[in-house]
């Protein structure tokens, strides 16, 4: 087998996992989509390789980006502290293993909950604060996700050109 039909296989394997990271935050998506256009490119090492490094990288790392920024703002903007989001992080990564397959997410959902309802004192406010620190959340990996498929696009059609001009 070619060396650079093996790279491309195992580089397109790990766009994939990168793409399925931005939904799973358990992996790092848009960075591992980096790597693996990075790796691609000086395996490869030509025009089409290079571009795909420039285009998808630029797509992915303005998805990583973008993710954070409107994140970070909506939930400065509701006044919800990163306190919140992080112990609803911790509870997530617990129930993950207590519950298999959804429990990243009911495990973030109720720790959320949890410490609004302690900072607030109110639970029909700890509700409406946490509805709106999910709708931000899911803002920032939609964006993400978005160009997430824009930069493993541009890698597709990188592979294409790449291996049509050999």
């Amino acid at each position: 087998m070619d060396w650079e039909i093996l790279v491309t296989v195992i580089c397109g394997l790990a766009i994939a996992v990168g793409v399925a990271g931005v939904v799973i935050p358990i992996l790092p998506g848009s960075i591992l989509i980096i790597g693996a256009l990075l790796v691609w490119a000086f395996t490869v090492t030509s025009g089409p390789g290079w571009t795909a490094l420039a285009v998808g990288g630029v797509f992915a790392l303005a998805g990583l980006l973008a993710g954070t920024i409107l994140t970070g703002r909506k939930l400065r903007q509701r006044k919800i502290p990163g306190r919140s989001i992080t112990v609803g992080l911790v509870l997530g990564v617990a129930a993950m293993f207590v519950i298999p397959v959804v429990g990243l997410i009911v495990g973030f959902v109720v720790g959320l909950l949890l410490s609004e309802t302690a900072r607030l004192r109110d639970f029909r406010a700890a509700v409406t604060s946490s509805g709106e620190a999910l709708k931000a959340l899911g803002l920032g990996i939609v964006v993400e996700l978005l160009l997430a498929c824009a930069a493993g696009s541009a890698w597709i059609l990188a592979v294409w050109a790449h291996f049509a001009m050999r």
